[in-house]
């Protein structure tokens, strides 16, 4: 075999090598929580940590499932990020499309200041919020929560779409208005089909982002029913105990729908991602 053989080969081990230790590293906390799940009693608190468990040990989930409302917690999540996500994606749309067709001054000073406000660290705007929804009276209450969550989502959605559709091409909308459509219906029924790909993969984002929101759900539902799961996990610790196999197990039922979505819709959200990316 000669030399260039041998760095052919070389070079396929380092790479292939370097992805699966890439893979292991951001698969190790899921996969840690998990054989966590399903460790029995004496094998959670043990130190050091066993890696396996010694037998299955399921009833982490039946008590997820029947010591506390989780069901409950996933119905309230499920409702908010899918409000958050069609109200971010029908209002994102327009402002989107706006910045990226139309021709008016201060384009960039608004992408800009779009920007910056998902910049904002959520504990700075929370104490406002929070008063401004006492005040309309609407904490505990899934628009109390839709609310804030568009002052993360609108930006990411605005963003992300504006970019693809400074890459559709204009002739299709400019043959579709000489034709007689207005500005509206050629955008509804030309521009949103071609940018299905993008606004499908921006859906995907922000309704991951809502799901997964902490300190607005934890602040604005302080009602048991109205919890959503992140802040229902952080309030699974009793006085004197720290149900770990409860909480691991409530973490894997949570992640894997997610996993499962993505999996699902993995070349539709790629299409969008790099849709947008390519200049044809």
């Amino acid at each position: 075999m000669d030399q260039k053989a041998i760095r052919s080969i070389g070079k396929k081990i380092f790479f292939y090598g370097a992805v699966a230790l890439f893979v292991l590293i951001v698969m190790f906390p899921f996969v840690w929580q998990f054989l966590t799940s399903i460790k029995p009693p004496e094998q959670i608190n043990k130190m050091p940590p066993d890696w396996w468990p010694n037998r299955p040990w399921m009833e982490y989930y039946i008590n997820v499932f029947t010591k506390r409302p989780f069901l409950l917690y996933l119905k309230n999540s499920a409702i908010v990020s899918t409000a958050t996500t069609l109200v971010s994606l029908v209002i994102g749309s327009f402002c989107a499309y706006a910045l990226a067709r139309l021709r008016f001054r201060g384009k960039k000073i608004i992408l800009a200041l779009v920007l910056s406000v998902s910049m904002f660290p959520h504990i700075a705007t929370l104490s406002p919020m929070f008063l401004c929804l006492r005040e309309m009276k609407l904490l505990n209450t899934y628009t109390g929560l839709v609310l804030p969550y568009t002052t993360f989502a609108l930006p990411l959605t605005i963003w992300t779409l504006t970019s693809f559709f400074k890459e559709l091409p204009k002739e299709l909308e400019e043959a579709a208005i000489i034709d007689g459509c207005s500005h509206f219906k050629a955008f509804w029924k030309v521009t949103v089909p071609l940018a299905a790909p993008g606004m499908f993969t921006t859906a995907i984002l922000v309704f991951i982002a809502a799901w997964n929101e902490f300190l607005y759900a934890l602040s604005f539902m302080t009602e048991d029913h109205m919890r959503t799961v992140p802040p229902g996990i952080a309030m699974f610790p009793g006085e004197h105990d720290l149900p770990w196999g409860d909480i691991a197990a409530a973490t894997v039922v949570v992640t894997v729908p997610l996993i499962i979505l993505v999996l699902i819709f993995q070349r539709r959200i790629i299409a969008g991602l790099t849709a947008g990316g390519v200049k044809g």
